[in-house]
């Protein structure tokens, strides 16, 4: 059984294409090559996406669509009280930001065990999740074994 693998906002707007960046390519190349019934995707990040869109200028009204798009396809980690406390807990506990941290932490409780992201450090293993940064030079161990099937 192949792992499950948790997406953080930047992988998924890089294949939506932000400001025209070059990850677009590897964003939509990294997506195609994993299984889908491996991917998840947080409510916190569905909401990210649509706040990085309108901030670049997408119309809400397209930003809405680009942004629910990615529930047809990926399995969507709900948020609740408990989590956020969590979530609270470990931003306090690593000093990161509250909202990576709600991302880490419904991967965690998905019993996913990679977190992709390039805004953690490469490697961060917490509560069975491994972050990874799919983007970086070399893939970590993980990913490529992952990638690899």
């Amino acid at each position: 059984m192949f792992p499950g693998v948790s997406l953080d906002t930047n992988v998924v707007a890089y294949a939506e294409g932000i400001d025209g960046s070059p990850r677009q390519v590897q964003a939509l190349d990294l997506l195609s090559r994993l299984p889908r019934n491996t991917l998840n995707i947080s409510i916190q990040v569905i909401g990210e996406l649509y706040n990085v869109l309108t901030k670049r200028g997408v119309s809400r009204e397209h930003a809405r669509e680009r942004s629910l798009y990615w529930k047809q396809f990926l399995t969507v980690l709900e948020t609740s009280g408990e989590l956020m406390e969590t979530a609270v807990d470990l931003a306090t506990d690593h000093r990161m930001r509250v909202w990576d941290a709600l991302i880490l932490a419904a991967a965690a409780e998905a019993r996913c065990d990679l977190l992709l992201s390039e805004d953690f450090q490469d490697g961060f293993a917490w509560r069975g999740v491994t972050v990874v940064n799919p983007f970086a030079g070399k893939p970590h161990k993980m990913l490529a074994k992952l990638l690899r099937g």
